[in-house]
């Protein structure tokens, strides 16, 4: 997956911005068990990823 832009994000609705984190966690935690083979830099552009949907939520509510 390519890192999500915050106007991408934006124009989600908040349903698919839900989905989409529960995936981007699940992928996490498999980018987490492969990372001693591959390397880390996939799991800081997930984490950036998730937290610009968490930032977006906060500030819709």
């Amino acid at each position: 997956m390519a890192s999500r832009k915050m106007n991408d994000l934006k124009k989600m609705s908040k349903e698919e911005r839900q989905k989409k984190m529960e995936e981007m966690k699940f992928e996490l935690v498999k980018s987490k068990v492969s990372a001693a083979k591959t390397g880390s830099s996939r799991i800081k552009e997930i984490k950036k990823i998730i937290a610009r949907m968490l930032t977006l939520d906060k500030l819709n509510k």
